[in-house]
């Protein structure tokens, strides 16, 4: 059986040799730093905005990305996560425009990036920082990419789910580390993986615990793990109010 990242990757080759053909423009502008956002006291938060997942189908349809960037940001997010993929999670770059325009806290564009054009992309849109997973990509093409994102400004957060792909992770340089407690061959969660994993990074690595948080009792499990900060989408967006369920999460 393929996994969901097997089955997604064409659709980005697809979506790179567009972008070939018509590159970005990239203009020079001021990038707020996720790095030193996620450094501040307490546990902190990247909150996301995604409409659907593949796991759940619709989350939020129709939502409007700027009236949640602004409720997160009053909710005392560090940073704001958008995602831009289309088919999968009901996001665009024009989302992440938006929101980057809208907000003072570093946006991070999150999608499946795989080739360095895509980071250009991520650029021009407004975008702060850019995930990229270790499981996307083979070791030298993570160097490569984070190499060609540090030159144009932008900080990455590279993501592992497993102890060899944190030292990819590592190997590599990565500054902000998300430990994903999803498993993306399954779709299938454990908060447990972040607790394995999360004591064994560096204390100068921002440590990033990702997916499986929906509650104040799961950012503490998170924060005792030794998480700096926790990336939180489904357990914000299924919320009638996402501001209110983020201060709610991190006890404020």
């Amino acid at each position: 059986m393929s996994s969901f990242l097997d089955r997604i990757r064409p659709a980005k080759e697809d979506e790179v040799e567009a972008l070939l053909n018509d590159p970005p423009t990239l203009r020079e502008r001021t990038i707020r730093s996720l790095a030193a956002s996620l450094r501040a006291p307490g546990l902190s938060a990247i909150a996301e905005i995604k409409r659907r997942s593949p796991s759940r189908g619709d989350i939020r349809p129709g939502a409007d990305p700027v009236q949640l960037a602004l409720a997160y940001q009053a909710a005392g997010a560090a940073g704001i996560s958008v995602l831009t993929d289309g088919p999968h999670f009901g996001g665009s770059l024009q989302d992440l425009a938006q929101v980057s325009a809208a907000v003072d806290i570093p946006v991070l564009r999150k999608d499946f990036l795989i080739h360095q054009m895509q980071l250009d992309q991520a650029h021009a849109h407004g975008a702060d920082a850019a995930l990229l997973m270790v499981s996307m990509l083979k070791p030298t093409q993570l160097k490569h990419m984070l190499r060609h994102a540090h030159s144009i400004g932008l900080e990455c957060l590279v993501e592992a789910h497993s102890a060899d792909e944190v030292n990819v992770a590592l190997d590599c340089g990565a500054i902000i580390l998300g430990v994903n407690n999803r498993d993306l061959r399954t779709l299938h969660i454990d908060l447990a993986v972040c607790e394995a994993l999360i004591p064994t990074l560096p204390d100068s690595v921002v440590a990033v615990a990702e997916s499986g948080v929906h509650d104040r009792a799961d950012a503490q499990r998170m924060e005792q793990a030794g998480a700096m900060a926790i990336l939180v989408g489904t357990g914000l967006m299924t919320q009638e109010d996402p501001g209110a369920a983020l201060s709610a999460l991190l006890g404020r």
